[in-house]
């Protein structure tokens, strides 16, 4: 474990190997467990700011939900996460002609039409964090969704945090994760 700042940097984290293969687990992580994505705040006015340029990528489905709720719902433990179609998929996933789930917030960012990438939750996917004590936990999920991501991770020998070093940054800074590579090396 190294704790740099106010973060805990678990071994678990720091000794995976991932590299995520949507050709494989389809985006299933957009549509699997029992809630939407988690949410921070500040997210639910970034996406509201967006969410005209969002709405053209998103399936008629979930702009019901949004239409008829909001861009966050609250999970059984009360914490803000994105809805969900029918106790499904978030309701910003759409369908690519494959059949993988990808989502329309990136879309629309990547496309240009918007400035908010997606929930860092979904970007640093599969880290979670919890806040506790004053600290933030970085914390590995294994989810079997995930098993083709960790095999392809493990065979071209890309670690975890290497993997995420964009959501990394955007999360904690360029000057923190520069500070965590210099402790692994």
């Amino acid at each position: 474990m190294i704790i740099l700042d106010n973060i805990i940097v678990s071994d678990e984290f720091l000794n995976a190997k991932f590299c995520c293969n949507l050709p494989r687990c389809k985006g299933w992580c957009c549509v699997a467990g029992d809630a939407g994505a988690p949410l921070e705040a500040d997210e639910i006015g970034q996406i509201e700011d967006n969410l005209e340029a969002i709405k053209p990528y998103m399936r008629p489905e979930g702009l019901e939900v949004i239409e008829a709720g909001d861009v966050y719902d609250y999970d059984e433990m009360g914490e803000l996460v994105t809805p969900l179609v029918n106790g499904a998929e978030c309701a910003f996933v759409y369908f690519h002609e494959n059949g993988t789930a990808l989502c329309a917030i990136e879309k629309a960012f990547l496309e240009g039409k918007c400035d908010f990438r997606k929930p860092i939750s979904c970007h640093l996917y599969p880290v979670r964090l919890l806040e506790k004590n004053g600290f933030i936990h970085l914390l590995y999920h294994e989810w079997s969704v995930c098993v083709p991501a960790k095999r392809k991770g493990e065979k071209e020998g890309i670690p975890l945090w290497k993997y995420l070093r964009d959501p990394l940054v955007r999360r904690f800074g360029q000057d923190w994760y520069d500070r965590l590579t210099d402790l692994l090396f």
